[in-house]
């Protein structure tokens, strides 16, 4: 008979190799985060003539740079699910390092605007497929009790990959301060971590729920026992194969079910609101082009790029935060609480703006400002959206669900992405007023969102949806 003794090292060795698929699939996100992050530092030197241009790049193209890598990852994530279920979760995220790899050479490579833009259209395929595939990998090999929290991980490596690349631009933009190509080795350190993706994925196991998905029970199993004791993989294969038997028998999902449905259209209409209500509130406004904002306000180059490792700072530490605060408090009222904050620092920023004059001083309040606005961001409104997009949906229509919400999130994101630097120039509204616009974005996302959006905490996804199907809104 075993002591007690001798099931601590079992119960290690579970933890031990879900810990590990955990850390190398996350690396997915922090790719992710990278490459949207590098092009903050990246950005300011490109646009020097004779980088891509004969002549300075104007606002509109530095827009269309920043926002090019957008299309691709509303594609990306649009259909990446279905890549993923055709050719399995862990296939699907190796092709998505080799993209990441190719990608990031050719914009570290590219002679000149139109084959940076098209090497960074390729980068968001690979964001976007991350996007969906990566939390889909994570769900599926998590025990249920930690789904959430085990999910939201990858939303941290996310923020993880933003802050190393503002801290990498700082240190090659202070480095080589008069090497105005140093951009191109800021785009290429992503090929290491893209490396290390695909050689981490490679030792992986598939998902044991595609395998089941596939009537591979047996494979399904050998998977969950590395990650969960005997017993309970074997209960678990057990509800997975029931589960899967019922979806079979099911009419499939269809857009005219989903369109047409009642109480199916309002949790699409619900899903779409969580996604756009997480980019109009400016966040990669502030993520992309943080560095710029800083210089507009009085400081040098090379001491904004030092100056927006800040912002990477806080981004992660608020992460961190809010995965911990997701435990304790429900979506809505971290959503609804995170706007309050993030609109507020809105209109704060157009305040200084207008009314402080260019300088060091305003610099750093700016930057304080944009500190705590990425604190209410990614503390609360960041991780609940996340977790609300994977527990809203049906099983049946969460595919589609998913991907419809998160493609209108890339699209937002592009959009704002593509005008915010025409829109801070000066043939533009202004720094201010481009603010002010975002407060009042936030204002109407508050509104929407205390009369629209419902509370899933503590409830199985099976309540929700009958709560729904019975014409109501979860609270």
């Amino acid at each position: 008979m075993s002591s007690p003794d001798n099931t601590a090292p079992v119960e290690t060795k579970y933890q031990g190799f879900l810990r590990r698929a955990i850390l190398v699939s996350t690396f997915g996100g922090l790719l992710f985060g990278f490459d949207t992050g590098v092009i903050n530092g990246a950005l300011p030197y490109m646009r020097e003539p004779g980088q891509l241009s004969p002549t300075l790049l104007s606002a509109a193209m530095e827009g269309v740079i920043a926002s090019s890598l957008l299309v691709g990852a509303a594609f990306g994530a649009l259909y990446g699910g279905r890549l993923a279920d055709r050719l399995g979760r862990r296939r699907t995220i190796l092709i998505l390092a080799i993209i990441f790899t190719v990608a990031a050479l050719g914009c570290a490579t590219a002679p000149s605007v139109a084959v940076i833009v098209g090497f960074r259209v390729l980068l968001g395929l690979g964001v976007g497929g991350a996007s969906v595939t990566v939390p889909a990998y994570l769900a599926e090999i998590a025990p249920a009790g930690r789904r959430g929290r085990i999910v939201t991980r990858n939303e941290l490596m996310i923020v993880t990959g933003q802050f190393l690349a503002f801290v990498s631009n700082a240190v090659l933009g202070n480095t080589f301060t008069h090497h105005h190509g140093i951009w191109r080795w800021m785009l290429a350190i992503a090929v290491i971590p893209a490396i290390a993706l695909w050689i981490g994925m490679n030792f992986m196991p598939e998902s044991p729920r595609w395998y089941a998905l596939r009537h591979r029970y047996e494979d399904s199993l050998a998977v969950l026992v590395k990650l969960r004791p005997r017993k309970e993989a074997h209960q678990e294969v057990t509800l997975i194969r029931a589960a899967v038997e019922q979806e079979r028998t099911a009419p499939k999902s269809t857009w005219r079910e989903l369109l047409t449905t009642p109480w199916l259209r309002r949790i699409l209409w619900i899903g779409i609101l969580v996604a756009v209500v997480n980019q109009i509130n400016g966040v990669n406004s502030i993520m992309y082009y943080g560095t710029q904002i800083i210089s507009a306000s009085g400081l040098p180059l090379d001491a904004s790029l030092v100056a927006n490792i800040g912002n990477g700072v806080m981004s992660l530490g608020a992460m961190i935060f809010g995965i911990w605060l997701l435990g304790y408090v429900g979506r809505r009222r971290m959503v609804i609480a995170g706007l309050c904050g993030t609109t507020a620092m809105h209109v704060a920023i157009g305040t200084v703006s207008t009314t402080m004059p260019d300088g060091p001083t305003k610099a750093y309040v700016v930057l304080a400002l944009t500190m705590a606005f990425l604190g209410f961001m990614q503390g609360a409104v960041g991780p609940a959206t996340w977790v609300l997009l994977s527990e809203v949906f049906p099983n049946r229509v969460r595919g589609l669900g998913m991907g419809a919400a998160i493609f209108l999130m890339w699209m937002t994101n592009f959009t704002i992405t593509l005008l915010f630097p025409w829109a801070v120039s000066d043939a533009g509204i202004g720094i201010s007023s481009t603010f002010f616009v975002f407060g009042g974005l936030g204002i109407v996302a508050i509104a929407a969102c205390a009369k629209w959006l419902p509370e899933t905490k503590g409830k199985t996804l099976e309540q929700i949806e009958w709560a729904f199907a019975d014409g109501r809104i979860p609270h």
